[in-house]
């Protein structure tokens, strides 16, 4: 176990958020694949906490659930009533007493924040022997903030709200993010002495510094040299400009490891993507959820891929892709639909207008264009003509359909399911396959043409194909006949 892991880190996520004006938990909104909380519990998750707690309280039913999902190992504790953020801590000591080490206090809903931020909080916390060790910035305009107060040796001796700073205090820069690490003893008895002596009639955090300076303990700061990471998001505008810097962040740490965004200002990348050194990403990229991305893939522009694996070589461009597996050096689009279940395998190929659905396609297989392929397995070296469709669904069930290697599929075939097609047949250009091909046979399923002279102009009469039918008629009689000059 690691000497700085600490006892616990409490995540205070209970406010409102009334300026998002919306219905769902203001910490609960998404950035970068992850909702706001989840990249706090990532951050604090890298600490390896003995203890990690989240208090709730607005919309407690959904982030409740959220946690179950998605963060299973953190701790829920409901603050009743909106107390202060003082009271939200004491919330969580009351209900598990003291503990016992380094006790991480942060929010959830500063998103930007790196785990390695708060490794950091927690090394100068104990390096210097702190009570509590408040996490600072400096930023460029500090104007509403509490602004941080030193004295000779460094330690904090106040944090002085902006209303109540005179001039000289309102020049300081530093500012207190809200954020802390303290001893976990002395901060279970420092709340006991929290009042709410004060205009909003709350408990608040703020105070327990100045409560265990004043009783002799020492206070220190840990400055985090870039501002931007201590952002806090209260409304939709603050949630895009995170989204932003968290996507910028994202996009510099992949192509410092070795690849190429072309155009990094339309190019999107979740936290959890992986994508391998020479990849290069085209304009409008999307890359969501656990994408993967094997060396050499090149994709877009205009690509959404969504929990999608990517082969070294392959290429993707205009296209939509959820829960597919595309195989090295296959070829996907332009305009195509990969959905869930979609497999290609090396060198394979969906085309132009394509939409595959829980099918297989096999090794140098190729679905060109404007095909529907769902609930099927084709095999390798296989070929689907122009504009067929696999009928998987019967109106109540659906039903699977198997292609064999080296089948050539002609243009417009209806593969009605369950059917199978054997390895090296073929079908004639627009029948309809209700039965089972055999190897190498020729399976043609259509009527006879059979032309009706002279119905346009019977029933279409005075419409301009009549008139072109009758013009070419009379011309054709017009002509001499074999033999006549």
């Amino acid at each position: 176990m690691s000497a700085r892991r600490p006892a616990a880190v409490i995540v205070l996520a209970a406010g409102e958020g009334t300026r998002m004006k919306s219905r769902r938990s203001k910490v609960l909104h998404e950035l970068c694949g992850r909702s706001m909380v989840g990249h706090v519990l990532a951050a604090a998750g890298e600490l390896e906490p003995e203890r990690l707690i989240v208090v709730v309280g607005h919309r407690r039913e959904q982030v409740i659930e959220h946690l179950a999902e998605h963060a299973p190992d953190a701790e829920p504790v409901v603050q009743e009533r909106q107390g202060g953020t003082g009271h939200a801590v004491r919330t969580v000591l009351e209900r598990t007493g003291a503990l016992a080490g380094t006790v991480v206090v942060t929010n959830g809903d500063h998103p930007l924040l790196r785990g390695a931020t708060l490794a950091e909080l927690v090394r100068t916390h104990e390096d210097e022997g702190n009570a509590a060790t408040v996490l600072t910035t400096e930023v460029p305009d500090p104007t509403g903030y509490g602004r941080i107060l030193r004295g000779p040796d460094g330690a904090v001796t106040a944090i002085v709200e902006h209303k109540d700073a005179d001039d000289a205090q309102r020049a300081v820069h530093e500012i207190n993010v809200g954020m802390y690490a303290f001893d976990g003893k002395l901060l279970a008895a420092a709340l006991r002495q929290v009042t709410t002596d004060n205009a909003g009639g709350e408990e608040y955090l703020t105070d327990v510094p100045a409560i265990l300076r004043a009783q002799g303990d020492r206070v220190g700061a840990h400055t985090v040299p870039d501002w931007v990471e201590t952002q806090g998001v209260n409304d939709r505008v603050q949630l895009a400009q995170a989204r932003r810097l968290l996507n910028e962040r994202i996009l510099l740490d992949h192509m410092r490891a070795g690849v190429t965004v072309v155009d990094p200002a339309t190019t999107w990348v979740d936290v959890q993507v992986t994508v391998e050194p020479d990849v290069v990403l085209h304009p409008n990229t999307q890359l969501h959820g656990r994408t993967r991305l094997e060396e050499g893939a090149e994709v877009g522009p205009n690509a959404t891929l969504t929990d999608t694996s990517v082969g070294a070589g392959a290429v993707v461009t205009n296209a939509v892709t959820v829960e597919a597996e595309i195989g090295p050096e296959a070829s996907v689009g332009p305009y195509a639909y990969l959905r869930p279940g979609t497999v290609l395998a090396h060198k394979a190929k969906a085309g132009s207008y394509v939409e595959l659905k829980n099918a297989v396609v096999g090794q140098g297989s190729k679905v060109p264009h404007l095909t529907y392929v769902g609930d099927a397995e084709i095999g390798q070296g296989s070929n689907v003509g122009a504009g067929s469709v696999f009928v998987n669904y019967d109106g109540v069930d659906k039903h699977r359909s198997v292609v064999g290697d080296h089948v050539k599929i002609g243009s417009d075939n209806m593969i009605v399911a369950p059917v199978t097609i054997g390895d090296g047949a073929y079908t004639a250009a627009g029948s309809v396959i209700v039965n089972d091909v055999p190897p190498g046979a020729m399976a043609v399923a259509r009527g006879r043409q059979h032309n009706i002279p002279g119905w346009v102009e019977r029933k279409r009469a005075g419409t301009p194909a009549a008139q072109a039918a009758r013009r070419a008629n009379d011309e054709a009689e017009q002509r001499p006949g074999p033999g006549e000059s």
